[in-house]
C-alpha cells in the first residue's frame, strides 16, 4: 500500500505547490493551501490515478462518507477504495 500512500502524497504536493517530503500526514488540506477548488481538482486527480470513485459531495463535504480531514484520513481512505475495488 505504500506506492497509494506516496502517489497520493504526490498529487497532493502537485496541488500544494510543495516538494511530497515537505507533506505530513497530520496536514490538513487548508493547512497546505489548498482551497475547495484544489480539494476537487485532487479528488478528481486521485480517482484518475487509481482508476476509483471516491465518494465526496464537494457541494456538501461535511455530508460525505470520505474522511478528508487530514493527509493521513484521505490515504486511509484511498486504500480502503482500492482495496475494496480489487476484492
Amino acid at each position: 500500500m505504500t506506492d497509494i500512500k506516496s502517489r497520493v502524497i504526490q498529487i497532493i504536493a502537485e496541488q500544494a505547490v510543495l516538494d511530497p517530503s515537505d507533506i505530513a500526514p497530520e496536514a490538513t488540506l487548508e493547512s497546505l493551501g489548498i482551497d475547495s477548488l484544489g480539494l476537487v481538482e485532487s479528488i478528481f486527480s486521485i480517482e484518475e490515478a487509481f482508476d476509483i470513485s471516491i465518494p465526496f459531495n464537494a457541494n456538501e463535504p461535511e455530508k460525505s462518507d470520505f474522511d478528508i480531514s487530514s493527509v493521513a484520513s484521505i490515504v486511509a481512505g484511498i486504500e480502503a477504495l482500492v482495496a475494496e475495488q480489487h476484492a
